[in-house]
C-alpha cells in the first residue's frame, strides 16, 4: 500500500474502528479494507506487545484458493515465538469478515485465504457502475505535491525514438497520479529541456557567421535546418580553433544575456519547441509550453548551488574542479567518486543544474515527491544527485526522490533501433509510419468506413499500438520494436484492447440498448454464474492496480490488468448469453458489459490511448 494509506490503516487500528461503513473504508481498494480489518484483529490478539502488526494482504495467485491471502501471520508468529498455523487459527476465530467474505481458511504453515461473497461483490460493483467519474474509486486523502520530470529532449534537434519512452512513460505516470489524487494542483509536469550551454553558443556562433539571414528572418529556417546547422557547427568546432573560440565567446554572451545572442537563441528555442509540441499532440501527451522548464531557467542559480555547498563545508577541490564526495560512491579502482558541480574552467555540469532544480521544486513548488523518468544509464547520476541534495539538507526525509529508469528500444538485430543508414529513427517518421500501417489494416478489415473515420481509427490504432507496446514491457527491460507484434489483433496489444472495447459497443448497438435506461438508480446485479462473478471481481480490482502503479511507478501493471480483464470478459461473454437472456439477467449482464467497457476505456485513457466505437 501507499505510505499515506498505511498511515491511515495504523490510525484506524489504534482507534479500534472495524466498522465497514467507516468513511476511510468507503470506496477504498478491497485489499486496503482487508488489510485494515485483519490487522486490527492481529493487534487485538497480540495485545500491546507488538505495535501495529501488518496483515500483508495480497491477491492470490490461484483463484482456487480464494481471492486474497493474508501473508503477515508468519512474521508475527516469529516475533511472538509461537506456532504460525496455530496463531492463524486464533486470528480466524476472532476475525469477523462475514459481511464481505466467506469463512476464512487457514492454509499451509500459516496463510489465511479469503474469498469474497457474491452479494458483497454485487453491492460494491453497483456503487462503481453508478459512479461515472471515478468508477467507484475514492481519491487519495491529502496527497503530496508530486513533480514529474519527463521527456526532456535537447532542443535544436528533432526528437527521435530515444525520446519515446521517457515521454510516454512520464505522461502515463502523470495521468494516473492526477486521477488518483483528484486534485490538479498536486501533480506538476516538468519538461526539463536541454536549451543551454556550449552547444547553443556554438550554434549561435555558426548562425551569425554562416546564416545571418536566419537570425534576421527566423521564418526562413525549420527544425531540419537547425539539425544541419548544428552538424556543420560541430564539425567547425572540432576542426577550427578560431570558430571554437567564437563558440566559447557566444556561450559567455548567452550567460551574460547579450541581447543579440539571446535573440538568436530564442529563435532556435521557439522553432524547436514548435516541433516538440506538434509531436506531443500527435502522441496525445499532455505537455505544453507552460510545462517547459529547461536548463536555462536555472542558469542564474548555479553559482549559488556551488557557493552554498562551499559554505556548508561540502566542497573539495580535485584537479581544479569543485566536488562533493558522498558516502558509498566509489570508482572501479575503489577510490572516492566525486559529484562534480563546477569544472576547472568554471563551467557548471548537469549535476549542478539538477541540484538547482531540486531546490526550486522543493522550495517554490512545495514538492514532496519528485519523479525523474530517464534511461537506465543515468541511474548513478541521479543516485549521486539525490545523495548530494540529502547531504546538503535541501531534501529532507519528508521528500521522496525517485528515479524511474527504463531500458532501450532495440531493432530486430538486438541493437539500438536505428535507420538502415545508422541514424536515430526520427519520432515523427515513426509515428507517421505507425498510422500508415494501421490504416492499411483498417481498410482491409472494414473497407466500408468513411474517410474521416478511417483517419481517426488509423491514428488511434497506430499511435496506440506504439505506446501500448512500450508500456506493456517491464520498464527496466530493453524491448525489440516489432511492427507486426504491436499491431496484432490478438495478444496483449493496443489493437486487441481497442477491439475488446469496440466489441462491447457492438453488443449495445445490436440490442438497441439505451444506456440511460440501463444505468439508473435502483439497479441490481445477479452473479450466479462463475464467469459472471469472476468478471465482477476482476472489475473491482481496478482500484488496487492503480494504487500499485501510483506506488511502484510501473505502467505495465495496468496493461497486464486490462488484458486480463478483456480475457475475463471474453470468457464471460462466451459462457453467459447476454442479448438472449431473460429480462432481469439480461439487464445484469448488460451492466457487466457496460462497466467492463467503461473500465477499459478509462484504463486506456490513463495510458494515453484512444478507444474507438467501431473497428
Amino acid at each position: 500500500m501507499l505510505r499515506e494509506s498505511r498511515g491511515n490503516v495504523k490510525k484506524a487500528i489504534r482507534k479500534g474502528n472495524s466498522d465497514p461503513t467507516h468513511k476511510y473504508l468507503k470506496m477504498k481498494p478491497i485489499v486496503d479494507i482487508l488489510e485494515l480489518r485483519v490487522s486490527q484483529t492481529m493487534a487485538r490478539i497480540t495485545g500491546a506487545g507488538i505495535e501495529n502488526p501488518s496483515a500483508l494482504v495480497k491477491p492470490t495467485q490461484d483463484i482456487r484458493f480464494g481471492d486474497y491471502q493474508v501473508n503477515g501471520v508468519m512474521a508475527l508468529a516469529k516475533k511472538l515465538k509461537t506456532n504460525p498455523r496455530q496463531l492463524a487459527q486464533e486470528i480466524v476465530s476472532d476475525l469477523d469478515l462475514s459481511d464481505m467474505c466467506e469463512t476464512p481458511e487457514v492454509a499451509g504453515p500459516g496463510f489465511i485465504n479469503l474469498r469474497l461473497k457474491a452479494d458483497w461483490v454485487s453491492e460494491r460493483l453497483v456503487e462503481a457502475i453508478t459512479d461515472d467519474d471515478r468508477l467507484g474509486i475514492d481519491s487519495q486523502e491529502n496527497p503530496p505535491v508530486t513533480v514529474i520530470d519527463f521527456s526532456s529532449p535537447n532542443l535544436a534537434k528533432e526528437m527521435h525514438v530515444g525520446h519515446l519512452r521517457s515521454t510516454i512513460i512520464g505522461d502515463v505516470m502523470a495521468r494516473v497520479l492526477e486521477f488518483w489524487c483528484n486534485d490538479p494542483n498536486k501533480v506538476v509536469r516538468q519538461n526539463h529541456v536541454g536549451d543551454w550551454g556550449l552547444q547553443f553558443g556554438m550554434l549561435v556562433a555558426y548562425l551569425k557567421e554562416a546564416h545571418p539571414q536566419a537570425i534576421a528572418d527566423p521564418s526562413c529556417f525549420h527544425i531540419s535546418d537547425l539539425e544541419e546547422f548544428y552538424r556543420s557547427a560541430k564539425k567547425l568546432f572540432d576542426q577550427d580553433e578560431v570558430f571554437k573560440n567564437k563558440s566559447y565567446q557566444e556561450t559567455v554572451s548567452l550567460h551574460q544575456h547579450d541581447p543579440d545572442s539571446i535573440k538568436a537563441w530564442q529563435y532556435v528555442v521557439a522553432e524547436s519547441r514548435s516541433h516538440c509540441l506538434a509531436l506531443y499532440r500527435q502522441l496525445d501527451v499532455h505537455l505544453a509550453e507552460e510545462h517547459e522548464r529547461g536548463e536555462s531557467c536555472y542558469s542564474d542559480k548555479l553559482s549559488a548551488v556551488v557557493s552554498d555547498l562551499g559554505q556548508m563545508g561540502l566542497i573539495q577541490e580535485s584537479d581544479g574542479a569543485q566536488c562533493v564526495f558522498l558516502d558509498g560512491f566509489k570508482t572501479k579502482e575503489k577510490e572516492p567518486l566525486p559529484l562534480i558541480v563546477q569544472k576547472s574552467d568554471g563551467a557548471y555540469l548537469y549535476a549542478t543544474t539538477d541540484l538547482a532544480a531540486i531546490r526550486y521544486r522543493i522550495g517554490q513548488l512545495k514538492a514532496r515527491r519528485i519523479i525523474y523518468v530517464t534511461d537506465a544509464r543515468q541511474k548513478l547520476h541521479f543516485e549521486m544527485v539525490f545523495a548530494g541534495a540529502r547531504k546538503a539538507g535541501w531534501a529532507d526525509e519528508n521528500v521522496k526522490l525517485e528515479h524511474v529508469p527504463f531500458g532501450s528500444v532495440l531493432g530486430d538485430d538486438g541493437k539500438p533501433f536505428k535507420t538502415r543508414s545508422g541514424e536515430n529513427v526520427k519520432l515523427k517518421s515513426l509515428l507517421d509510419e505507425a498510422e500508415n500501417r494501421a490504416r492499411k489494416i483498417v481498410e482491409e478489415k472494414n473497407p466500408d468506413l468513411d474517410e474521416s473515420t478511417r483517419r481517426k481509427v488509423a491514428h488511434a490504432v497506430g499511435v496506440g499500438a506504439v505506446k501500448y507496446a512500450d508500456l506493456s514491457n517491464n520498464l527496466v527491460s530493453d524491448y525489440v520494436f516489432d511492427w507486426d507484434k504491436m499491431l496484432a489483433m490478438e495478444g496483449n496489444t493496443a489493437p486487441y484492447m481497442q477491439y475488446a472495447y469496440a466489441r462491447i459497443q457492438s453488443i449495445f448497438r445490436r440490442g438497441a440498448v439505451r444506456l440511460d435506461q440501463l444505468v439508473k438508480p435502483g439497479l441490481t446485479l445477479i452473479l450466479t454464474e462463475s464467469a459472471e462473478l469472476a468478471l465482477a471481481k476482476s472489475l473491482l480490482r481496478y482500484a488496487e492496480v492503480l494504487e500499485c502503479v501510483v506506488r511502484d511507478l510501473r505502467p505495465h501493471l495496468l496493461t497486464t490488468y486490462l488484458f486480463e480483464l478483456a480475457q475475463a470478459f471474453s470468457n464471460f461473454y462466451n459462457t453467459c448469453p447476454v442479448l438472449k437472456a431473460e429480462s432481469a439477467i439480461q439487464s445484469s449482464r448488460l451492466l457487466l458489459c457496460y462497466h467492463t467497457a467503461q473500465t477499459i476505456r478509462h484504463g486506456l485513457n490513463l495510458l494515453g490511448i484512444d478507444t474507438i466505437e467501431q473497428m
